[in-house]
């Protein structure tokens, strides 16, 4: 009988450093950066079977979200300009924007919640996060539903 397997949301400081090496190993592979398996568990410092014992069982947050639709909130300061900086950040990392929802501002400040198709995403969705959180006018970032 086989079971249905669990998955967790785990910051990467509390994992073992073998799974962030096979991470880093699978991405010097899907990036060309490795060309072969071998290649990439040398450059990381692991040995081939550790690779393939956790390959499967670890992917980055944002592999996870590839494809899918994620819903990021938003508080922003009412002036003129910031939305649209958001949404430049947005197709500067290829996603697609779905729907756009703005409450009314009230003292100086509206949510807004944006999705967002993530399927051609050109860097990761922490990244994505990180740009929008340091842009002007945003008070507060962060992601609802993926």
């Amino acid at each position: 009988m086989r079971k249905t397997p669990k998955y967790y949301i785990v910051e990467a400081s509390a994992l073992p450093e073998v799974f962030l090496r096979v991470a880093e190993a699978k991405r010097m592979l899907e990036t060309g950066e490795a060309s072969t398996v071998n290649e990439a568990t040398r450059a990381v410092e692991i040995s081939r079977s550790a690779f393939y014992k956790y390959r499967d069982s670890i992917a980055p947050f944002q592999n996870l979200m590839a494809g899918r639709i994620i819903t990021f909130q938003l508080m922003l300061l009412d002036r003129a300009g910031y939305l649209s900086g958001i949404l430049s950040i947005f197709a500067a990392c290829g996603a697609n924007i779905l729907t756009i929802n703005q409450s009314i501002p009230t003292s100086g400040a509206a949510m807004v919640t944006i999705s967002a198709e993530t399927t051609e995403l050109l860097c990761p969705v922490e990244e994505l996060l990180k740009q929008i959180g340091a842009q002007n006018g945003v008070i507060k970032a962060g992601i609802v539903a993926g």
